[in-house]
C-alpha cells in the first residue's frame, strides 16, 4: 500500500480524499493556488505545495506543475478527484512516466471514454444502447443546423471533451442550433482547450440515471447500483439520490450489465460512471461515461456501505476487490442536495465572497437517519471567483425515500449560511415539492416547476400557524429576558403581556399565550391550540422547537418587533406585536423599490466578455445586449422589452459586481 498520496485537486474532494487517507494511514499533499493558500483541503493534508497563480489554467491544470509538487514531496500516487486533471489521459501518461501510481483508470480508457464521439462508437459495439445522432465533426453553424434538421428537433448540443454542463445547449429551432453550436464551441475551448462538438436526438421526458461501476487490475468489474440525478439546472446536477425512484430491479440489472461491459470493452478498472439517459417507458440510451469519480458518490456509498475512494486507492495499489457482485447492498434510500454559492432568485447566478458564518448540521449515523456534509470551506473562508460555486454536498439516509427527504428537509433547516448568495432555499423547495415528493421527475422538473425562476416560498397556512405560534413563544422568552435585565419587577413573569397578534405572510393572527415551566400553550382566535416546547434562548442564531410534538428549527434573526425567519424555503418577517401595535401597522404605507427598468444590471460577479450593441441603437424584446462570464460560464444577457441604447457603461474586460450598472435606456 502507499504510504503517501497527492490530490491534485482543491476543495471538498480534496479534504474528502484526504478524509480516507488519513483512515488507511497513508499521509497526504495537498496543491494549492495562490487563491487557496489558506484553504480547508490545506489545513488538513500533512503537507501542502504552492502551485501557481489563482486562475486553475496557471495551477491546478498544469501538468508540470503536479509533477514539480510530486517530485518535491516523494508522493508514491495521485488521486485526480474530479475536474480539473482528473480525466486527462496526457495526465496518466505523465504520471507512469514519472514512475507514479495514478489513483484512477488507464489512460487507454480515458481517451476512449473521454471523447464523447468516440465513447458512443464504442459503446454501439458493446452492445450499449445509445442515442441516435451525429458523431461526426460539424464544420460550421450552417452544418449544424442542417444535422439537427436530419435528427429532428428538439437535438443537444454537446462538447465533445465537455463535462459538468459546460459546452451544452438545447436547440429547439434554426435560430438556436445556431447560436447553440457557437456558444457551445466558444465554451468548449475556454473550459476545455478543444472545440469539438457533437449533436444528438434530446429525447423528451428524460430521466438523468447513472451507474456506478468499479473494476480492479485483475479482470474484475461489478456494477454499484444506480443514482437518480434528474433534478437540474443549466444541465448541472443539483440533487440526486440512491437508489432511483423509478427503476425497476429488472431494468436496474440491464442498466448495470451494460455499464459493466462497456467498462470491460476498455479494460476499465478504479470508480467511473456510466450515464444513461431513460424515457418514461424505461427505455434507457447511453449518454457518456465519467472516467473518474463523481461528485455525487455518496449517496452510493451510503446505500452499498463502500467507501469508493479506498476502493480506488486499492485497486491503484494493485489490490483485486474484496467482494463480487451478488455481495453489493441496496440498503435504505440517500439524498445529496448539492450547496452552492449562488443566488436562486437572480436565476441562480454565482455569489461569491466571505463566509461570515457557515454552521453545517451536525453529522451523525444511527440505525434510522444519517446526516452527512462533504464540504471544503469554513467559516471566514472566502468563496473565489476562480472555481466552481459548490459549497458543500449536504447527505442524508434512512430506511425509506420519505425518511431520506423528511431528514434532508431538517437537515437543510438546520444549515446557517450568511455572507454569500446560497440555494439553501430552493433545495429546500424541491424537498416539499409535490412532484419531488412523488418521485415524478424528469430533467425538466426545474424549467417546469420554476418557469419564471425561483421566487421563494409562500408556506401553507397550517405551517405558517406552527411558525407563528413558535414565533409567539420564542418572543415570549425575550420579552422575560428583557424584564429581568431592566430590573423593572421582581416577577418578571407577570408583566409579560399573554395577548399579542402574529403577522407573516399576509395573515394576522391574534393569539393568547398560557405558559407554563414547561413550555407554552399557543391559543389561536378560532379556539386551536398549539403546544411550544423548546430550550431555545434569545440570541441563538438557530431554534429547534417541538411544537405539538413535531420537530421544527427555524433560522431567526433579531428585528423590531420580531424575527426574521428562514424554514423549508421561505424567508419571511415575523412580527409579534401587541394588539394596538398591529393596528397601527396596517396604517403604514408599504415602501416601495426603486425604479431601474432603464438600466441593464449585471446579474452576478464577473468579467465583461462584450458588448453586443452601441449608443443610440435599437433593440428589440430578446436581443443580446451583452456577455458576461462568472465562474467558467458566459452569460448572455438579453434585452426583456423594446428600447433604445442612451449609454454604456462598461467595456469589455471590466469586473463588474452585482447590479453594477452596464447600460442605460432611453
Amino acid at each position: 500500500m502507499f504510504k503517501k498520496i497527492l490530490i491534485a485537486n482543491r476543495g471538498e474532494i480534496a479534504c474528502r480524499v484526504i478524509k480516507t487517507a488519513r483512515r488507511m494511514g497513508i499521509a497526504t499533499v495537498a496543491v494549492h493556488s495562490d487563491a487557496d493558500a489558506g484553504a480547508l483541503h490545506v489545513r488538513m493534508a500533512d503537507e501542502a505545495v504552492h502551485i501557481g497563480p489563482s486562475p486553475a489554467s496557471q495551477s491546478y491544470i498544469v501538468i508540470e506543475n503536479i509533477l514539480a509538487a510530486i517530485r518535491q514531496t516523494g508522493a508514491e500516487a495521485v488521486h485526480p478527484g474530479y475536474g480539473f486533471l482528473s480525466e486527462r489521459a496526457d495526465f496518466a501518461d505523465a504520471l507512469d512516466a514519472a514512475g507514479v501510481a495514478f489513483i484512477g483508470p488507464p489512460a487507454g480508457a480515458i481517451r476512449a471514454m473521454g471523447d464523447k464521439i468516440t465513447s458512443k462508437k464504442l459503446a454501439a459495439e458493446a452492445g450499449v444502447s445509445t442515442v441516435p445522432g451525429f458523431m461526426g465533426l460539424i464544420d460550421d453553424a450552417e452544418h449544424a443546423v442542417e444535422i439537427a434538421r436530419g435528427i429532428g428537433y428538439p437535438v443537444m448540443i454537446k462538447a465533445s471533451a465537455g463535462g459538468g454542463g459546460k459546452g451544452m445547449r438545447i436547440a429547439w429551432s434554426d435560430v438556436e442550433a445556431r447560436e447553440g453550436f457557437e456558444r457551445s464551441k466558444s465554451e468548449a475551448a475556454s473550459s476545455f482547450g478543444d472545440d469539438r462538438i457533437f449533436i444528438e436526438k434530446f429525447v423528451t421526458q428524460p430521466r438523468h440515471i447513472e451507474i456506478q461501476v468499479l473494476g480492479d487490475k485483475h479482470g474484475n468489474c461489478l456494477y454499484l447500483n444506480e443514482r437518480e440525478c434528474s433534478i437540474q439546472r443549466r444541465n448541472q446536477k443539483v440533487i440526486e439520490e440512491a437508489p432511483s425512484p423509478f427503476l425497476d430491479a429488472v431494468t436496474r440489472r440491464a442498466m448495470g450489465e451494460q455499464a459493466v461491459a462497456l467498462a470491460k470493452a476498455v479494460d476499465y478498472c478504479s470508480a467511473g460512471t456510466v450515464e444513461f439517459i431513460v424515457d418514461g417507458s424505461r427505455n434507457f440510451y447511453f449518454l457518456e461515461m465519467n472516467t473518474r469519480l463523481q461528485v455525487e458518490h455518496p449517496v452510493t456509498e451510503l446505500i452499498t456501505g463502500l467507501d469508493l475512494v479506498e476502493q480506488m486507492i486499492r485497486v491503484a495499489a494493485g489490490e483485486k476487490l474484496a467482494f463480487g457482485q451478488a455481495e453489493v447492498k441496496l440498503d435504505g434510500w440517500a439524498m445529496e442536495s448539492r450547496l452552492y454559492a449562488e443566488d436562486p432568485y437572480r436565476n441562480f447566478l454565482p455569489s461569491i465572497g466571505r463566509l461570515s458564518r457557515y454552521r453545517p448540521p451536525e453529522e451523525r449515523r444511527t440505525a434510522q437517519v444519517a446526516v452527512r456534509n462533504d464540504t471544503g470551506v469554513f467559516e471566514g473562508g472566502e468563496i473565489s471567483m476562480y472555481y466552481d460555486p459548490m459549497v458543500a454536498k449536504l447527505c442524508t439516509w434512512a430506511p425509506d425515500r420519505a425518511g431520506a427527504i423528511a431528514a434532508m428537509r431538517t437537515a437543510l433547516d438546520s444549515f446557517e449560511v450568511e455572507g454569500i448568495g446560497h440555494n439553501l432555499p430552493f433545495l429546500s423547495a424541491v424537498m416539499d415539492h409535490p412532484r419531488f415528493v412523488e418521485g415524478a421527475i424528469t430533467t425538466a422538473f426545474i424549467a417546469e416547476e420554476y418557469p419564471e425562476g425561483f421566487q421563494g416560498v409562500e408556506l401553507p397556512e397550517p405551517m405558517l400557524r406552527r411558525v407563528a405560534a413558535a414565533a409567539a413563544a420564542m418572543y415570549r422568552v425575550g420579552e422575560i429576558r428583557r424584564s429581568r435585565v431592566s430590573g423593572r419587577m421582581d416577577n418578571h413573569e407577570r408583566k409579560v403581556r399573554a395577548d399579542w397578534v402574529v403577522t407573516l405572510q399576509g395573515l394576522s393572527l391574534p393569539i393568547r399565550i398560557e405558559a407554563d415551566r414547561a413550555g407554552s400553550t399557543v391559543v389561536f382566535e378560532d379556539g386551536a391550540r398549539m403546544r411550544v416546547v423548546s430550550d431555545w434562548t434569545p440570541g441563538q442564531s438557530l431554534a429547534r422547537l417541538e411544537v405539538d410534538g413535531e420537530l421544527l428549527v427555524l433560522k431567526v434573526n433579531l428585528i423590531a418587533g420580531g424575527y426574521r425567519v428562514r424554514v423549508r424555503g421561505a424567508d419571511l418577517p415575523v412580527m409579534v406585536l401587541s394588539p394596538r401595535m398591529a393596528d397601527l401597522a396596517r396604517l403604514m404605507p408599504e415602501k416601495l423599490p426603486p425604479d431601474t427598468s432603464k438600466l441593464l444590471l449585471c446579474p452576478m460577479p464577473g468579467l465583461v466578455v462584450r458588448i453586443d450593441v452601441a449608443e443610440g441603437e435599437e433593440v428589440f424584446d430578446g436581443q443580446a445586449l451583452a456577455m458576461v462570464e462568472a465562474m467558467k460560464m458566459e452569460n448572455v444577457l438579453r434585452a426583456e422589452r423594446r428600447a433604445r441604447v442612451a449609454r454604456i457603461r462598461v467595456v469589455p474586460g471590466a469586473s463588474l459586481a452585482v447590479d453594477d450598472v452596464i447600460l442605460e435606456f432611453e
